[in-house]
Order: structure tokens, then sequence, then C-alpha cells
């Protein structure tokens, strides 16, 4: 399955499809929106809309499952994918190094990519802020002596012997300029499985440590955690923790601020400070987890009118009763 996310223990391939979910391995393996090859939906007249093509190349008319891939389930129920799977890799590696500075987490990136090239499949990172909350909330051991920033680096391939002598001289390159200042590597199961803890279970420790505000944004590389500086300094004292981590490989950062309870005035300190910075920069204010109800009326920070008109023209046209995951998604037609 060319997809992994945090999720991965309860959620469903059809609402993976639904949101067009992206997770840990977009960097190698693309978006959904690419490996989904056909879809069956029942459309919300009862019809079923069979376009459960396996062929990678249909170019006949109108490719009608891109407009139920992310839907969020407002254009109709998907009950049978066709995916484009690709081999499961033989030989896995992970890396966990720590940087001074997400300037070096950057260059380090770009290193990767010239070095590792075809065997990278994820490169994460998190602030130390997360690496606190991992530790304190749920016992997680960080294998590193603390930095600022950590970067999780995986590859995948087929030649075990020739993915760890590419990553070897890596590590040495990154290490020897100085952009990481620690690291461990990983080969075996379990201890990939410790590390790749440190990442996606810090979700898990937010929901420990107070009410959370989260926020899934996109955004050029170079701009990513200047969101969360900026988010900081703006509300200094007033809220408990404000961290940012995610998919680098990709320019998705999760932002989470928490504090001990919700507050109307926390909220109103967030909220559109992120929703504008964010369009500043061109970014999308839902990278991978979608509008559902709570973010509907701020799909304009990210799409012109003449866009979301359309998309209420086609959801009037597939599902005229709203009887589709109703209020989700597009905003009310008097809100903008």
């Amino acid at each position: 399955m060319p997809l992994d996310l945090g999720a991965k223990g309860s959620c469903h391939i059809g609402g993976n499809v639904a949101t067009n979910a992206g997770g840990i391995r977009l960097l190698r393996y693309g978006s959904l929106r690419g490996t989904v090859l056909g879809l069956e939906v029942v459309l919300a007249d009862g019809r079923v809309l069979n376009c459960l093509t396996s062929m990678r190349k249909d170019n006949t008319g109108y490719d009608l499952k891109q407009l139920f891939i992310g839907s969020e389930g407002t254009l109709g129920v998907i009950t049978a994918v066709s995916i484009l799977c690709p081999r499961k890799p033989k030989t896995t590696n992970v890396a966990f190094l720590g940087c001074e500075s997400f300037a070096h987490v950057l260059e380090t990136f770009r290193v990767c990519k010239g070095m590792l090239g075809e065997v990278l499949s994820a490169y994460e990172f998190l602030d130390n802020e997360c690496m606190k909350l991992v530790q304190k909330h749920l016992k997680l051991n960080n294998p590193l002596t603390g930095s600022p920033f950590y970067v999780l680096i995986e590859t995948s391939g087929s030649n075990a012997g020739h993915d760890e002598e590419k990553l070897n001289n890596f590590l040495e390159q990154v290490v020897s300029s100085s952009l990481v200042i620690a690291g461990t590597l990983a080969t075996d199961d379990t201890k990939i499985k410790a590390l790749w803890a440190l990442r996606e279970r810090i979700t898990e420790a937010l929901t420990h440590d107070g009410y959370v505000y989260k926020y899934d944004i996109s955004l050029p590389v170079e701009r990513l955690y200047d969101l969360v500086c900026d988010t900081r300094a703006r509300l200094g004292k007033s809220a408990k923790n404000v961290v940012g981590y995610g998919h680098l490989g990709d320019g998705n950062l999760h932002l989470n601020i928490t504090a001990d309870s919700y507050q109307q005035t926390l909220l109103n300190a967030i909220e559109p400070f992120v929703y504008e910075w964010t369009a500043k920069y061109q970014g999308s204010i839902s990278a991978e987890h979608g509008l559902g109800f709570k973010k509907k009326q701020q799909i304009y920070y990210s799409k012109p009118e003449e866009a979301v008109e359309l998309m209420q023209k086609l959801k009037a046209m597939l599902d005229p009763r709203g009887i589709l995951n109703p209020y989700k998604t597009l905003p009310t037609r008097s809100s903008h």
C-alpha cells in the first residue's frame, strides 16, 4: 500500500481516498491522486458509478475519479478502489539525526535528496518541544542528546549493501560539514519502530498536554518553521506549548498549540493569524487533513471565489438534496 500514516491502525482505505490522505511516504510514492487508478462510488441518488479500471493510462473523457478523491465524502461514497501498489522494499534503514537549526534541517534535506535519491522514502522533522512532550507524557527514550531539531530519514530499496553504503556516505557528509550534531542508525525492526515512535506518537503526547489547537499547513519549505516561531512569539505565555513537526519532504507542517483548557481568547489570537500568514506565502490551510466542518469557512484563504463557486455547483448537481456528509468542506453561500 503506497501510503503510511499515524492512523494506520484504525483508518480505512475508502476514507483515506475520500480525504486524499498524505502521510509519511508521499515523498517516495506521491499522493493518492496519482496512485489511485480507479474507483467505484455510490452516488447520492443510489446509482453506482463504476470507474474501477486498473489501467495506468486512460485518456477517454474527464477523469471523474479525481472529483471524489479528497472530496471528504460530500460527492459520493467510495466502495471500491484500484490502487497502484509498488513492490514492498526488501531492505529498510532509518537514521535519526539532531540539527542545531532549522536552516541545517533544510540544508540536510538538500544534501539528502542529492545523495540518497531513489532510495529516500521519508524525511520527517520535529522540534525539541515535541521531543520533550513524547518524553514527558509517553516516557519514550531520546537516543540523542538534546538538539533544537530532529530529523528522521528512511531509506528503502532492494539491495541492502547498496542502500547502506549510500546512507553511510550521506551521514559522513552531513556530519563532517557540521549540518548534523548527533545521530543514530537503525536497521533492525525493533530499533526502527522505536525511532518512528518518536515521530508518530507526537499527536498522542499532545493530547496529554491539555487542549490542542491543531493546524495542518503546507508552505514553501524555507518558510515552514517561520510560522511556528511567529506563532510562538505572538502567543507568548498565553499558550502552554507551541510545537512544530511534519513532512518536510513535501512542505507539510503540523502546527499545534496546547493550553490547560479551551480558551476563546487564545483561539482569537491564533485565528485568523495562522490562516492569513499561510495565505501570505501562497500556502494551503489544509495540506492533508481536509476542511471538515471546523475549517470550511476558511477555504477562501487557499482557493479563489470562482473555484469555490464551481465546487458548490458540482455539489448541487451530484447531491441536490445535500444528504452526503452535509455541512462539511464547502462554506455556506453567504459566508464570503
